[in-house]
């Protein structure tokens, strides 16, 4: 459903969305949109090289959106919240109003050996352990990333010298028991995910995260680019403690790497 809302200023647009408290003239005809999931990274993707001049323009909810420019191109940067469901609304919204292009920044646990600590996983498909993409097309479609953002991604790692590792990525709905983690408040994980870490191994999946598989599966279906950039903050083949210098080197490489892969996008 088209929602009519006054825009900020007080007047009127043809085309605005409800859940991210976005307007078609607000957006200021933005067609690619770098998304992360906390909102409280926003603000600094939205202020990383070649992006400039970034001012927000929303915040509802988990939803907060900032709008740069890189030259005279505008790029929106919104958050999805945690997980499909949320960032399915978020894609549909931002399709609705105009955004052609998605590119998901985040981070991301790796689960093959010889995946490090700072690497930026860039997801050339993904296992669709979520619930969301089935609600947009039927599991045998495949979640797969439009080769112009995988190509953008590798050429701006290549340009940073930050090491990328394309590959399957798996999403799932949940944090804990989906992607087979026993520090749950039950310790519990049940039968049909015991063990289904090591088979993703044996498979060559590269890592765990929680969106990929909705972004990819969405933008396809819908005739869309979408990619995945996400910087690895554990190996869980070593340990599962994320620290926070571990933190910062995966966020601080996915973010510059994504930024700059938008100027090859535009």
């Amino acid at each position: 459903m088209d929602i009519i809302s006054l825009a900020k200023g007080g007047t009127m647009t043809g085309r605005s969305v409800y859940h991210l408290d976005l307007n078609d003239t607000i957006i200021e005809g933005a067609a690619v949109a770098l998304l992360p999931g906390d909102p409280g990274r926003v603000s600094e993707i939205a202020n990383t090289a070649p992006i400039e001049r970034a001012r927000e323009i929303a915040n509802k909810r988990e939803y907060r959106s900032w709008l740069g420019y890189i030259g005279q191109t505008p790029v929106l940067v919104t958050s999805t919240g945690i997980g499909g469901p949320s960032a399915s609304i978020a894609i549909d919204e931002l399709a609705q109003l105009g955004v052609r292009t998605f590119l998901r920044v985040g981070t991301t646990g790796a689960i093959q050996a010889d995946v490090n600590v700072g690497d930026v996983v860039v997801t050339t498909g993904a296992v669709r352990m979520d619930g969301a993409s089935t609600h947009y097309a039927p599991i045998e479609y495949p979640a797969v990333a439009h080769h112009d953002v995988v190509a953008a991604l590798l050429c701006a790692a290549r340009e940073l010298a930050v090491p990328a590792r394309p590959g399957v990525t798996c999403s799932c709905d949940t944090f804990y028991p989906g992607q087979e983690r026993y520090d749950s408040f039950t310790g519990y994980v049940p039968r049909r995910f015991q063990g289904i870490t090591e088979e993703w191994r044996k498979l060559h999946v590269l890592n765990y995260e929680m969106e990929a598989a909705t972004l990819l599966t969405l933008t396809s279906a819908m005739g869309l680019r979408g990619g995945c950039a996400a910087g690895v903050i554990v190996n869980r083949t070593r340990s599962e403690a994320i620290t926070k210098a571990d933190l910062e080197l995966g966020e601080g490489n996915a973010v510059r790497v994504a930024a700059l892969a938008v100027s090859y996008l535009i």
